[in-house]
């Protein structure tokens, strides 16, 4: 990386691409909205810390199972349509979640927590084609010299969107019910269509030679597995989120541990992205630009050692703090990987490479959930997160150990 300052400003001024970050924002706090109105209402009518992780499950089993083909068609078919169906079909899903509260929530009385597991599988349908469209299409809009400003400014909007979601779900919800909730949902998927809408379609980039759905698939796979430094980042963060997330059972510890109710709840989903919008405005200003391996592999560490004392802590405001920190660390992580991969990746194969990226870490997110809720079942909560910190840090030591181009990484230019 030059020594030449970097505008920190640089790919906000680029129209198409502050477009994109708005849709980002929109969806994102739809999504983070919806997150806590289902953690919670499936937690009501179920009681049981299971019920929680088959919501991620839900959502993981159809996102995995189209991501690879997802990728391909990234690669073969103009990005901003396939993000446009998809954000579509999204808000059709929130619209059936607000119909299921209406006349008192009777639909739900009739078939319980099964209608909202239906929905969620069908999102994950709509969520593992959108990923990789997503990603491979914000390089499209800002210069190869601008990817790490824009990667940063937008984890820097996820994270505000994903800080003040939560909080706004369970505040919505707690003061004005749960059909406001949905309603507020709805409205934001709509927002995040018209915005993405507006972005000027992209031309494809030249199309790899491979003959075939299969061997261009392939290829994309291949390419992620002979890589130390993309794979090594990325299977890094698959088992830190698999094992080290506590989010799924944030309703537990709200209700039966801090006793801090639906609004508490809403503070606590938020937390990680407080210290993850604050670490991401500094790197924003303050890039990484050497020992980049090194500090990847530090920060999943320390995020281990947050979900353990969190496990062990009984104290709402040490919670917080932990989960805080937490997420500072987990946006080093974010950025880094992102920017590694973006880097490295040939333009019309991002595609497929973050299809790949999406099975490791997006759908981890939701396995991860399911994860908790049986570990949490099994072991109870407390142990359930304290183990899941102490294997995090195990996998932190066995990517150090195999992945030397990893640890040894310094800089990316």
């Amino acid at each position: 990386m030059s020594k030449k300052a970097v505008n920190p400003y640089a790919a906000l001024q680029v129209r198409d691409f502050r477009l994109f970050i708005l849709s980002r924002l929109f969806i994102t706090l739809a999504v983070m909205i919806q997150a806590v109105v289902v953690g919670w209402q499936v937690y009501e009518i179920t009681k049981d810390p299971l019920s929680l992780g088959l919501i991620g499950l839900a959502e993981a089993i159809p996102a995995i199972a189209v991501s690879l083909y997802a990728g391909h068609l990234a690669d073969i078919v103009e990005r901003k349509k396939i993000i446009l169906v998809c954000v579509l079909t999204l808000a059709l899903c929130s619209v059936s979640l607000f119909f299921f509260t209406l006349h008192a929530g009777t639909f739900l009385l009739q078939y319980g927590a099964t209608a909202i597991y239906a929905v969620i599988f069908v999102s994950g349908f709509a969520r593992g084609f959108l990923s990789p469209a997503n990603f491979s299409f914000m390089p499209q809009l800002v210069g190869r010299e601008l990817y790490q400003n824009a990667i940063t400014w937008n984890s820097t909007i996820w994270e505000g969107a994903a800080l003040s979601g939560p909080m706004i779900g369970g505040l919505i919800y707690g003061f004005f019910g749960i059909t406001a909730a949905y309603c507020a949902d709805v409205a934001l998927t709509l927002a995040a269509l018209f915005c993405y809408f507006l972005i000027p379609n992209r031309p494809l980039p030249a199309i790899t030679e491979e003959q075939g759905i299969w061997e261009k698939i392939k290829t994309g796979i291949r390419f992620v597995f002979s890589n130390q430094i993309i794979l090594g980042a990325i299977t890094l963060d698959l088992f830190a989120v698999l094992f080290g997330g506590a989010v799924a059972l944030l309703p537990i510890f709200a209700d039966e541990i801090l006793h801090v109710g639906k609004i508490g709840l809403g503070f606590l989903r938020s937390a990680p992205s407080v210290g993850a919008m604050l670490m991401a405005i500094y790197i924003t200003h303050y890039p990484i630009k050497k020992y980049m391996g090194k500090i990847l592999l530090g920060c999943v560490a320390g995020f281990g050692f947050c979900m353990i004392g969190f496990g062990l802590s009984t104290s709402f405001w040490l919670s917080m703090a932990l989960l805080i920190v937490s997420g500072a660390f987990d946006c080093v992580s974010v950025i880094a990987r992102s920017t590694m991969i973006h880097t490295l990746t040939p333009e019309n194969m991002k595609g497929r490479v973050s299809a790949v990226n999406s099975i490791f870490i997006g759908s981890s997110n939701e396995i991860g959930a399911f994860e908790s809720g049986v570990a949490a079942k099994l072991l109870g909560t407390v142990t359930s997160v304290v183990f899941g910190g102490a294997m995090t840090l195990a996998v932190v030591a066995a990517t150090s150990w195999k992945a030397i181009k990893l640890r040894r990484l310094d800089k990316l230019d």
